[in-house]
C-alpha cells in the first residue's frame, strides 16, 4: 500500500505523470482540488479567510475571490503564512481522510498524493516515495507563456515564488524528466509504475 508524493514546479508536467499513473490504477488525490474544496462557499475555512483578510476577498456570489486574496498575500510572507495556517491543516486532514478511504477499499492500491507545495508544506510525512516532476525553468517559462497564454513576466514570478528546482530535486527519490518529448515522459512514468509495483 505505497504513498507516494508526487510534486513539481508550475508547468512542470506534474498532471501528465498523475494522470498516467491513473492510467495505470494508482488512486490519485489532486492538493489542489482539495484546497478548492475546503475554501468552499459555507466551509470553516471561508469563513476564517474572511475573517482574517477582509469580506473583500469573498465573491459576490459567495465564492473566495481567488485574485483579491492572492493580491493580499503574494509577496508578503507574513501575511501568506497567515493563509496557510488556515487552510493547511485542513487540507492535511482531508488528504489522510482520502489516503486512508484509498487503502480501506483496497489494501494494495497506490495512493498518489499530487502536491505543488510539497516541500512547504509536507516533506516530513512519511511517504514511501517522493516523485519529482522536472523540466527547466525556462522550458516551464516557456509552457506558461505559449500554451497557457500567461503574459511573461506574471508567468516568471509564478516560478519565481516557488522554491527554487534544487529544493525540490533534493528531497527526490525518483525523477521524471519531462523536458522531453510527451513520449519519453510517459515511458519514464511506465518504468517508474513498474518499479512501485515491484516493490
Amino acid at each position: 500500500m505505497p504513498l507516494i508524493a508526487l510534486t513539481g514546479g508550475i508547468a512542470s508536467g506534474k498532471s501528465t505523470i498523475a494522470r498516467r499513473l491513473a492510467e495505470h490504477g494508482a488512486v490519485i488525490v489532486d492538493a489542489d482540488a482539495l484546497v478548492r474544496e475546503v475554501q468552499a462557499p459555507g466551509t470553516p475555512v471561508l469563513t476564517r479567510i474572511a475573517d482574517e483578510f477582509g469580506a473583500d476577498v469573498i465573491a459576490d456570489d459567495g465564492t473566495l475571490d481567488r485574485a483579491a486574496l492572492g493580491a493580499k498575500v503574494f509577496g508578503e510572507p507574513d501575511r501568506l503564512a497567515a493563509l496557510n495556517g488556515i487552510v493547511h491543516p485542513a487540507v492535511r486532514a482531508e488528504s489522510q481522510r482520502r489516503f486512508d478511504e484509498a487503502f480501506r477499499n483496497d489494501p494494495d492500491t497506490v495512493v498518489v498524493y499530487d502536491v505543488p507545495l510539497l516541500v512547504e508544506a509536507r516533506v516530513d510525512d512519511p511517504w514511501d516515495l517522493i516523485v519529482v516532476a522536472h523540466a527547466p525553468a525556462p522550458e516551464r517559462l516557456r509552457r506558461l507563456v505559449e500554451l497557457r497564454g500567461m503574459d511573461h513576466a506574471a508567468a516568471q514570478a509564478r516560478i519565481d515564488a516557488q522554491v527554487p528546482d534544487a529544493r525540490r530535486l533534493a528531497i527526490a527519490d525518483a525523477v521524471i524528466d519531462t523536458a522531453g518529448t510527451l513520449a519519453n515522459t510517459l515511458e519514464q512514468v511506465d518504468a517508474l509504475w513498474e518499479r512501485i509495483r515491484a516493490q
